[in-house]
């Protein structure tokens, strides 16, 4: 059989248009070097990783893989400058922005050599990412975990909507965990698929054995969508979660919301185990996932489950 390839294929110079989002306690080197080896394009999610830590996760990396790997940048990071030199001097292939203006800083990475995806939750945003130069354009829908729009368009609809407005190609993200999703995403006009909930369900991923195993047990509707006054953040529920609702609806302003998030949430809940009362991100797309996997096993079910429900499409 001929080697597949489409635009993000080509982009990225990987096997398989599926990518690994770079999800912050989840996305270390040994997962990114999986990924990459398994034929899709591997992401170290530098948001929960200080400058010298980056710098270490992708120096392994690439002790653990010839294949092409990313970064993923949220741009209102603190450390953000520190991790953009790191970039540069580690000669990091890919880029993935987030969080922020691509503008900023999309024309000193393309300058050195390194391919730019941004991540957008609307056909105008996805817009103005091209107009910044980037090479390609993650589009989010509503069910992804994690911090969300606030449109909540759900992927079904982002897709062909973001699809419409660009030239560049269109990697879909939010609810894809398997090959008939992926398909579908495809139909919808996306020529990729930015997988993550799945992903941090594997050995792999560097989160708590003890999230791993709330992910397979949860059901739908066992995900919410708060803080909107802050950041929209996609949480499993919890005790955490619950008293963020209340405090919501008891009309708790930023400030007070701020106090009852507090510091390191995230890292308590999905790197140290401590599920209610840690921030717990993960997408809509949980209840179907039933068992914890190895990456490349992931990777290459989505891929051959696609490839079968595209030829089952084409004999009707």
């Amino acid at each position: 059989m001929a080697a597949f390839q489409n635009p993000v294929t080509r982009l990225f110079g990987i096997e398989y248009p599926i990518i690994q989002a770079g999800m912050i306690w989840a996305s270390g080197w040994r997962l990114a070097s999986a990924v990459s080896n398994a034929g899709g394009l591997g992401i170290l999610g530098a948001g929960s990783m200080y400058p010298n830590v980056l710098r270490e996760h992708i120096q392994k990396c690439k002790a653990a893989t010839n294949k092409p790997f990313g970064v993923n940048v949220p741009l209102l990071y603190p450390d953000l400058d520190q991790h953009i030199q790191i970039i540069l001097e580690e000669k990091v292939p890919v880029v993935f922005t987030s969080a922020g203006n691509p503008k900023t800083w999309t024309p000193l990475l393309k300058e050195n050599g390194i391919k730019v995806v941004h991540v957008v939750s609307s056909s105008r945003f996805a817009l103005k990412s091209q107009e910044a130069g980037v090479d390609a354009v993650v589009a989010e829908g509503f069910e992804a975990g994690g911090h969300n729009g606030r449109e909540e368009t759900t992927t079904m609809v982002l897709i062909p909507a973001v699809a419409d407005m660009v030239r560049i190609p269109v990697i879909a993200a939010g609810g894809i965990s398997t090959g008939r999703a992926m398909a579908a995403a495809f139909a919808l006009g996306a020529s990729g698929v930015q997988v993550g909930s799945r992903f941090v369900a594997t050995p792999e991923a560097s989160s708590h054995e003890a999230f791993k195993q709330a992910i397979v047990q949860a059901g739908e509707g066992d995900t919410m969508l708060s803080l909107k006054q802050l950041t929209p953040v996609r949480l499993l529920k919890n005790a955490f979660s619950d008293a963020v609702k209340k405090a919501e609806a008891e009309g708790a302003d930023i400030q007070s919301l701020r106090e009852l998030l507090g510091r390191g949430r995230a890292k308590k809940g999905m790197f140290e185990g401590q599920l209610e009362e840690g921030e717990l991100e993960i997408g809509q797309v949980s209840a179907l996932i039933h068992q914890i996997q190895p990456a490349a096993d992931v990777l290459h079910e989505i891929w051959n489950e696609f490839r079968t429900t595209c030829a089952q499409l084409g004999s009707l």
